[in-house]
């Protein structure tokens, strides 16, 4: 049986390319980054489309899978291989994946949350903490 969400996923990360860097549907109007990975156990590139924010000139993703109890896949990659493909709009760089913690991923976290109240609710709906990545550009 075929993976919904990655077929899903295939036809947002079209819609993005194919419109420098926007897409419909649950993501409309919304800040999209396509995020490739190296999958922690296959080594294959794999690549999500992701809501992200910005904090100077770091791109921030939020590993909140829905409000579900367990991280997403994408979350597994980057923490097993941290260099990532980052692509918004037209412009792709390869960039370091870094777990932001403490007071830094509280403080980030609670903007995002302020900024698009879905997020609030997804930490509401799970007991993990949800991670705050920021991806750093390669100099």
């Amino acid at each position: 049986m075929a993976d919904p969400n990655v077929d899903f996923n295939t036809g947002v990360i079209a819609e993005f390319r194919a419109n420098g860097g926007k897409a419909g549907g649950p993501f409309t109007g919304a800040p999209l980054v396509l995020l490739t990975t190296t999958g922690a156990k296959s080594g294959k590139q794999l690549t999500t489309p992701l809501m992200y924010n910005t904090d100077g000139d770091r791109v921030l993703v939020f590993a909140s899978k829905g409000g579900a109890p367990t991280n997403p896949a994408w979350y597994h990659n980057l923490t097993a291989h941290p260099k990532v493909t980052v692509e918004i709009g037209n412009d792709s760089y390869e960039a370091n994946a870094v777990v932001l913690t403490g007071a830094e991923r509280d403080r980030l976290y609670s903007r995002q949350a302020e900024q698009f109240p879905q997020f609030a609710e997804y930490q509401a709906n799970t007991s993990r903490t949800i991670p705050v990545v920021a991806l750093e550009r390669v100099k």
